[in-house]
């Protein structure tokens, strides 16, 4: 997929309307910051559908980021359908945009095919076997979540520990319930997993 170059705030909000989700890139041309930011978001979207990927350089097309406020460039800006939802400033690696975009793609495919987004956040700890087993599962069955290292962020442990009442890891909280070890009929169940 290639990006589209914007010439006006207009052409923008008419893009916007096609579009579920849509990452714009606001940067000046001749920066190194911004050739650099150019540069690794155009090969993250190499392989990106479902979403609308534009750019525009704010040295000549100077009506789209006063509307967002946008002071600095190089910042991405994240729509979900003609909302803003994010502005991401500054220049990042193609590993940082390829899961943004990734993230928007699952979404995307997940509302399409009439399914909702599960909120999934995996608790886990570096040398728990049954952690790398379940977040294998998940990843395999196309499951997005967000992972949290308990034994770096006690906050999050002590929160772990409130909604469970245990201790012990892997936990997956899957919209707010929570599945304690690897309890894969649950798992399935909750996640609207058939077949694995």
């Amino acid at each position: 997929m290639e990006a589209k170059s914007l010439s006006s705030f207009k052409e923008l909000t008419e893009e916007l309307k096609k579009q579920k989700r849509s990452y714009l890139l606001l940067y000046k041309k001749n920066s190194s910051q911004s050739e650099s930011a150019q540069t690794n978001y155009l090969k993250a979207i190499s392989s990106v559908s479902d979403i609308g990927v534009y750019m525009a350089d704010v040295g000549s097309v100077k009506d789209i980021h006063p509307v967002y406020t946008v002071t600095t460039v190089p910042a991405l800006l994240e729509f979900q359908g003609d909302q803003l939802q994010n502005i991401y400033r500054g220049a990042h690696d193609t590993a940082y945009y390829n899961s943004l975009f990734e993230g928007a793609v699952y979404t995307a495919r997940t509302e399409k095919a009439g399914k909702k987004v599960k909120n999934v956040t995996v608790y886990t700890t570096p040398s728990c076997s049954w952690c790398m087993t379940l977040k294998s599962y998940l990843r395999k069955n196309g499951v997005r979540f967000s992972e949290i290292d308990v034994s770096k962020d006690e906050n999050a442990a002590r929160e772990m520990l409130n909604k469970s009442g245990q201790k012990g890891v892997p936990q997956t909280s899957v919209n707010g319930s929570m599945v304690i070890g690897f309890d894969r009929q649950k798992l399935d169940r909750l996640l609207e997993i058939k077949d694995s």
